[in-house]
Order: C-alpha cells, then sequence, then structure tokens
C-alpha cells in the first residue's frame, strides 16, 4: 500500500479520519471482484457495474478482477476486459483464496477507499454509493452490506438463510459481535485502515472479511452497516460444508488470539480528539469520564459475584474466613477486568505485576471490611446475616473510590508511554503468488 502516511503520525495509529481531499485524488475508489472459473458471468458483471458506477458515481474509479488461480476461460476474458475498458484492470493471483486475492490487491491499491462485491452481483448496485459515502466523508472507517439489518429485502431458500443466521449468532456469542451480518459479499474499507489492519489477518479464504471486521470492531474502529436488496445466486459454487468448517476454525482461532492479547489491537485506536466524547476539557484528564463508567460497571459486577462468593462461603466457614476468600477470588476477577476494559491494557505484558499490585489494593479493602465486621461484632455480639451484608457493602463502597484513584495512578497509570513499546510481529503473508497487473 502506498497511501501517503500523514507528518508525525507513527505507522502503527491511525490518523484522525477526515473528509477525502477528493479534487487531488485522481481514483477515489477501486472496486475489486474477486473471480474462480466465472468465464460466464465475468463479462456482464464487470460491463454492468461499470456502466452502473459511471452513471451514479462522481469520482474517479476503478475496477479490479482479481482471479484466483482459475483454470477455465476466466483468465482470457479478464484480460479482454482490461484491454477493452480504461477503468478496468485484471490482475493474476497463482493461489487461491478469496482472502488472498483481497489482501494482495488491497494491499497494492493506491485508491483511498477499497471494496469488494461478489461476482454474480446478487447485491443491487444502488446500496454502493451509500456503502462508500461514509467512508468517503471522513464518517466511518468500514461498511458493509447487510441481509439481516432492519430495511434490508432478500430473497434466498430457507437453507441458507438458516445457515446465515445461525453463523451470525456464533459470532455474536463467541466473539461478541456486534455487526450483523459478516458474510455479505459487499463490503469497504478506507486505504489508512486496511494499510494497518490487512497485515493482522491471518485467514486467506472465505473467514477472511469476518477476521477483519472483528478485529477492526475490538479495536474500536467505525464500522457503518447498509442494508441491503439481495437475491441469492441459485448457481453459486460455495461449498458450504466446508466453509462453515473453516469458519468455525477460524472463530477459534481468533477468539483464542484475542483472549490471550496476542494481536496489538491497540495500535489501530484513533488519536485522543477523534471522538467528540474525548474532547478536552479543563482540569479533567483524557479518558477519565470514561475510565469511571467502565470502573463502575466492573465495580457493580465484582460486588455481586463477591457478595455470592461470601454467601456460599459462609455456609462452611466463619464470617472472616467467608470475607477474606470472597474478596481475594473477585479482588483478582476486577483486576482483570479493569485491566482490559476499564483501563485499555491488552496483552501480557505486566499482568502478573498488575495482579499483585491488584492484591496491595485487595488488602487495603480486607482491612477495610474486616474492621468493619469486628467492630459489628463488637457492637452486636451475633448479627444477623442480613446486617453482615450490608455492613460488607458500605465498607466496600468506601473502598471503591480510593480503588479507583491506586489503580489510575499506581496500577494501570497514563498510556502515553505503551505506544513506544515495540509492535509484536505481525503475521507474514506471502505476496510473490501476483503473476500479472495492468495500468
Amino acid at each position: 500500500m502506498t497511501t501517503t502516511q500523514p507528518p508525525g503520525t507513527p505507522l502503527g495509529s491511525l490518523p484522525p479520519r477526515e473528509h477525502l481531499r477528493l479534487g487531488q485524488i485522481a481514483t477515489v475508489l477501486d472496486v475489486v471482484i474477486p473471480v474462480y472459473n466465472e468465464e460466464r458471468d465475468l463479462e456482464p458483471c464487470v460491463r454492468r457495474l461499470r456502466e452502473h458506477l459511471a452513471r451514479t458515481f462522481p469520482y474517479g474509479f476503478r475496477i479490479t478482477i482479481a482471479d484466483n488461480a482459475s483454470t477455465d476461460r476466466t483468465p482470457e476474458v479478464a484480460a479482454r476486459l482490461d484491454d477493452a475498458l480504461e477503468e478496468v484492470t485484471a490482475v493474476r493471483l497463482e493461489r487461491k483464496g478469496r482472502g488472498r486475492a483481497l489482501r494482495t490487491v488491497w494491499s497494492l491499491s493506491e485508491a483511498p477507499v477499497l471494496a469488494y462485491m461478489d461476482v454474480d452481483l446478487s447485491t443491487d448496485l444502488n446500496a454502493l454509493l451509500p456503502l462508500v459515502a461514509p467512508l468517503i466523508s471522513g464518517h466511518s472507517d468500514l461498511a458493509i452490506g447487510s441481509r439481516l439489518s432492519r430495511g434490508a429485502r432478500v430473497v434466498r431458500g430457507p437453507k441458507r438463510e438458516f445457515i446465515s443466521r445461525m453463523y451470525n449468532l456464533i459470532l455474536r456469542g463467541s466473539l461478541a459481535a456486534r455487526f450483523s451480518d459478516a458474510q455479505c459479499g459487499f463490503k469497504a474499507i478506507r486505504g489508512e485502515v486496511a494499510e494497518r489492519l490487512l497485515p493482522m489477518v491471518e485467514d486467506t479464504g472465505w473467514f477472511f472479511d469476518t477476521e477483519l471486521l472483528v478485529l477492526a470492531e475490538r479495536a474500536g474502529l467505525r464500522i457503518h452497516e447498509v442494508p441491503v436488496d439481495w437475491v441469492d445466486d441459485p448457481h453459486s459454487t460455495v461449498q458450504l460444508v466446508r466453509t462453515a468448517t473453516d469458519d468455525l476454525k477460524g472463530v477459534w482461532r481468533v477468539g483464542r488470539a484475542l483472549g490471550t492479547g496476542a494481536l496489538p489491537l491497540d495500535r489501530l485506536a484513533r488519536p485522543f480528539g477523534d471522538d467528540p466524547r474525548d474532547r478536552e476539557l479543563s482540569g479533567v484528564p483524557g479518558g477519565l469520564a470514561r475510565q469511571l463508567v467502565g470502573f463502575c460497571a466492573v465495580g457493580g459486577l465484582s460486588t455481586l459475584l463477591y457478595l455470592g462468593l461470601y454467601s456460599l462461603f459462609r455456609l462452611g466457614a466463619g464470617a472472616q474466613l467467608a470475607n477474606a476468600a470472597a474478596l481475594l477470588l473477585s479482588a483478582v476477577a476486577n483486576t482483570a477486568a479493569n485491566r482490559r476494559l476499564t483501563f485499555g491494557v491488552r496483552g501480557r505484558d505486566r499482568a502478573v505485576r498488575h495482579q499483585a499490585q491488584g492484591l496491595v489494593v485487595f488488602a487495603i479493602g480486607l482491612v477495610l471490611t474486616s474492621g468493619s465486621l469486628a467492630a459489628l461484632d463488637a457492637a452486636s455480639g451475633t448479627p444477623s446475616h442480613g446486617t453482615e451484608l450490608a455492613v460488607l457493602v458500605s465498607a466496600n463502597l468506601a473502598a471503591t473510590v480510593l480503588r479507583f484513584l491506586l489503580f489510575r495512578a499506581w496500577v494501570f497509570p497514563d498510556r502515553a508511554g505503551r505506544d513506544d513499546l515495540a509492535t509484536p510481529p505481525y503475521p507474514s503473508h506471502d505476496r510473490n503468488d501476483l503473476t500479472r497487473s495492468t495500468r
């Protein structure tokens, strides 16, 4: 990718989103059509797409045919279109894989907005301009067509409908994905986002765009969804069983990588000030409001966990022992949750140190709560279980403010220096299989 890097912007970070300077860019949009043995459908698809873009798209565009090692006459058709149409470029890859084709072509493209669509044109082309407009304006980082969002109109058989909805339920349940449709072959991405995100995506097949979306969402990038009109292609050559199996393997791999913090998603975050909620206010440290919200949410869940553990341990142990055990377990969970959710620390770096510091904070809470129980016992002798719980809740609330201040100032201090750490190695991808590119 040869997208110009803004001055002073580290390679691992993203600049603030801005409206593209369209008058200075010859080709604004590069639409990739990945194909494998599509000699029959390729030419009518490309000509129809070119006609639509020439009629409706107000900026310069290019259509790139990415041939995935076809064994029929697809390369000949692609070459003929390349020669006949000025806006069309044909690229030949010697190895199969839709993800490999998209990564290769997108990585080499100089267009600031990159898109792809399936050769069958199942998606109505009237959705193309709404798809890329938020990327051109600077509103969003990625855009996807959705067949499952409100307003979409879809014609397809019950089998594919069931598989699509089940797959998206799996993504929501296992990877906490919030986008509605991962598999629609109608997506777009800003060039500078692709430049930094593509090296993190390992899949080279059908799971490629799902992995791309999950990583983008986890990094906090903005994904715009466009409801589409979509008609199923009855002649589709996609092997459903094999594709579903590969997708489930991909879900497991990505979930494990996210769980262990193996991906440097911090480096995809937009800089401070890009979000209007991050506007600098005098006397208010950046991020404080969101950290307070996250800390309170984690604290509320930790308190429920603590009370449940205390009530369980109290069945077979004394109040002091039950309190210590419940507080210890909930403190470990609280530190881990605040580390990831409140203060945005990912990966294993200093995780043990953070837990050790969290245990010091736990000790302070233990002194407060144990002291409260001791005072209660001294005052009333044999307090009821409900009274014990009320005193413990009050003691925990008293310790919460101190815990937040210690977390913010000592355990998880300002993250400014964290971006100076060496970037973990990205997975490498072989692009030597590109054998032909014109224009």
